[in-house]
């Protein structure tokens, strides 16, 4: 067979191979190959297998591109399946308000958090919006990120949020990772409806739904549930809108108390739960007999120092699939880099190394809906890797330089 890139001889190829998600002790099983090469055409790959075999097997073009991967290892392109990308303004000040004791409830209450995000978001221009967006999206591909999430939500009204979707869409076609949208007009209640709560909802539901419909800008419809924000009702409602306009579920939910997100996501089906610090196991068996992902934000609760993490084992054991994600964003997602949020998952949630891998990967993809194309290192999918420098356990060495190459559709990349 032809190939015209080629990674060959890996001191081990981790291809995260299988139908995803993965859930249980399968989430433990990087399918993992010593001594292998990855071969790629056209931006697919063409072979995965030992390195003796593959010298056999193919034959490279003219042009070729070869990189020789003696004593690393290969794990496919990490997903990021939730972040907020595009934002205006900067909210580095609140990090050092928390350093110094403030909780998050207190900075919201002074005029800090979202709404201060959205007065800055809203003041913001698209192109000023993309060009941020730019630079966040270099810093994730440099640690390997080669498909991500991104998501609106700090417009709060609909010329904003439109805005928002429009610089996502505009991301996608002009940089190396691949972007889905999502439309979050319910990530907070605007401060010009406070104490008219029910008319937001109506106005997400009747007109920016709608208008996000119309114009394609969206895959996905998110909501954060949460007390004080949008209730498991007004969540439901928003969702079920979405749905009935073609934006895919997801939510945010019970990541500052038990607010009934995790509930909300297995009434409805929703493919991803996000956050679930506090979720129960009665919740996470729900969701697992519904196929909700768990997509866990550690650095989120890192960051914001919630003094608590996403219960993992917990989600595992009671058979749902985890997925992990920076949460980048302007006020507690201050990374990223998924390899680091691997190491959070690892030493403040007690996954193995492998079940980090496959949150990253196979079963991140499974979160957005991309599992067939992303997320493992097999013929057919989108030839996006990563080299790592050394064995698989330096990928979560914090601050080391453990990312050599990134590969993106059979292309090394910046």
């Amino acid at each position: 067979m032809t190939a015209d890139f080629l990674i060959r001889n890996a001191e081990l190829v981790a291809t995260c191979a299988g139908p995803g998600p993965r859930v249980g002790a399968a989430q433990n099983d990087i399918s993992a190959l010593a001594g292998a090469s990855v071969a790629g055409f056209e931006g697919h790959i063409v072979f995965v297998g030992p390195a003796d075999e593959c010298d056999r097997a193919i034959n490279l073009t003219s042009t070729a591109q070869v990189i020789d991967a003696y004593g690393c290892t290969v794990v496919p392109g990490f997903v990021d399946p939730h972040t907020h990308l595009v934002f205006g303004g900067d909210r580095r000040e609140e990090l050092r308000r928390r350093l110094g004791g403030a909780t998050y409830a207190e900075i919201a209450a002074d005029g800090g958090g979202i709404v201060k995000t959205v007065a800055a978001t809203r003041a913001a221009s698209e192109h000023e919006l993309i060009e941020g967006g730019r630079a966040r999206l270099a810093e994730m591909l440099a640690f390997g990120t080669t498909t991500a999430e991104a998501k609106s939500g700090y417009g709060l009204d609909l010329v904003t949020e439109l805005r928002m979707l429009r610089a996502i869409r505009a991301l996608t076609a002009g940089q190396p990772v691949d972007l889905t949208a999502t439309f979050m007009g319910a990530h907070e209640v605007p401060i010009e409806y406070r104490g008219r709560r029910g008319e937001y909802v109506k106005l997400v539901i009747d007109e920016m739904i709608p208008a996000v419909a119309r114009e394609g800008l969206a895959e996905w419809c998110d909501v954060f549930c949460e007390t004080g924000v949008f209730t498991p009702e007004e969540s439901q409602a928003i969702l079920e809108a979405g749905a009935r306009h073609g934006l895919k579920p997801r939510i945010h939910a019970d990541e500052l108390g038990l607010s009934g997100g995790a509930g909300v996501a297995a009434t409805i089906g929703a493919r991803s739960a996000d956050h679930l610090i506090y979720v129960d196991e009665p919740h996470a068996r729900r969701m697992a007999g519904r196929g909700v992902v768990a997509t866990l934000l550690p650095a989120a609760a890192f960051f914001l120092k919630l003094g608590r993490f996403a219960p993992a084992r917990m989600l595992i054991d009671q058979g749902v699939a985890v997925a992990l994600a920076t949460d980048l964003n302007p006020g507690g997602g201050f990374t990223t880099s998924m390899p680091f949020v691997m190491s959070l998952a690892c030493f403040g949630m007690n996954m193995t190394l492998e079940e980090s891998l496959i949150a990253a990967t196979l079963n991140a993809a499974a979160s957005i809906d991309r599992a067939d194309t992303v997320g493992s290192l097999e013929t057919g999918k989108l030839f996006d890797a990563v080299i790592v420098n050394g064995a698989l356990a330096d990928l979560i060495r914090v601050g080391g330089p453990v990312v050599r190459t990134v590969v993106k559709r059979g292309r090394i990349v910046p």
